[in-house]
């Protein structure tokens, strides 16, 4: 992370001079990845082959400021830049939209492009195997939560958080369209309690959508680690209506996955993962992976699994490449 100092030479000719830190951080990878049957024609014109470079340049710009009674106020844009897998083109970096917070003691509150209280759950996400992530346990999940998006302007929206000692509760309201799954437009809200007791970590949210194409989804999470080993459990249930507001009984169910990580060496960690769900419709993904630490922030990433889709299909995924974090 570098910072950097900036003040107006206006306000160092005065008295009391205001001055505000400005962060720079952020991460860069490129490899390879295959994914079995994935040529396709692209306009019909070009064939995607199976086996494509990828790449990935994601740099933060953090602003912010203390006032003298200890409230802090901060705002983040993103620039990244990466691959396009549907066409295995590069894209040119851009910003994405602003994310403002005011943080005091144990609450902080995020306006603007701001990931809501799903997509901040602790671990939900989990141990994601590949140099690209390309498998997680929340594989069989499909409601449309909040999240934070990196490559355009994202939601207009809201989330709170206070946490105090050993527990938190968080909140997120937005009116935006869109979501990480299955489309949405209208009233979305989400939130979650967490709570850690030793090295466990277990949270329960609850997300909603207040629309003609409403959905609905609760899910439990836990996490732990003992010495080397570290695991998370992910389990749920959702209602789900498609754009048509009819509902969806293919993919409104029960949905489950698992996540681990074991540390082989100082510098070698093996991560694995699965997830699924109960539905006809639902996608199914598991895989294993390999970091292998270089030190100076640099390591080495891969994995292969496997990925199911609702129809039945299933293929082979694979990457291999370098990260580095700056």
């Amino acid at each position: 992370m570098k910072k950097i100092l900036f003040a107006s030479t206006a306000l160092v000719a005065t008295a009391g001079v205001a001055a505000a830190d400005i962060n720079f951080g952020g991460y860069g990878r490129f490899g390879v990845r295959y994914d079995e049957n994935r040529g396709t024609v692209v306009a019909g014109t070009n064939t995607v082959s199976d086996t494509v470079i990828v790449s990935r340049f994601r740099m933060n710009i953090d602003g912010d400021a203390t006032t003298d009674g200890g409230v802090r106020f901060s705002a983040r844009v993103r620039l990244q830049a990466g691959d396009a897998r549907a066409t295995g083109d590069q894209t040119a970096a851009g910003l994405n939209g602003a994310r403002f917070s005011v943080e005091y003691e144990g609450l902080r509150v995020d306006v603007g492009n701001a990931a809501g209280a799903i997509d901040n759950l602790p671990n939900y996400y989990g141990n994601e195997p590949g140099l690209t992530n390309f498998v997680g346990q929340y594989a069989g999940a499909n409601y449309g939560f909040q999240g934070y998006t990196s490559g355009g302007a994202g939601s207009n929206a809201v989330y709170a958080r206070y946490a105090v000692g050993d527990f938190a509760v968080a909140a997120s309201y937005d009116e935006a369209s869109g979501g990480t799954a299955v489309g949405t437009s209208g009233d979305r809200w989400d939130i979650h309690a967490a709570y850690t007791f030793g090295n466990i970590t277990a949270a329960l949210a609850y997300g909603e959508t207040d629309t003609t194409v409403s959905q609905d989804m609760t899910v439990l999470t836990l996490g732990g680690s003992w010495g080397a080993f570290s695991g998370t459990f992910f389990v749920g249930d959702e209602t789900v209506n498609t754009a048509a507001g009819v509902f969806d009984a293919s993919i409104s169910d029960t949905f489950y996955g698992l996540s681990a990580a074991y540390d082989v060496s100082s510098a070698t960690t093996i991560t694995a993962s699965y997830g699924d769900g109960s539905g006809t419709g639902d996608a199914q993904a598991y895989g294993l992976g390999v970091i292998h630490d270089l030190g100076g922030g640099v390591s080495l990433r891969g994995g292969v699994g496997s990925t199911k889709t609702g129809a039945g299909s299933s293929s082979t995924v694979a990457d291999f490449g370098a990260q580095f974090s700056f």
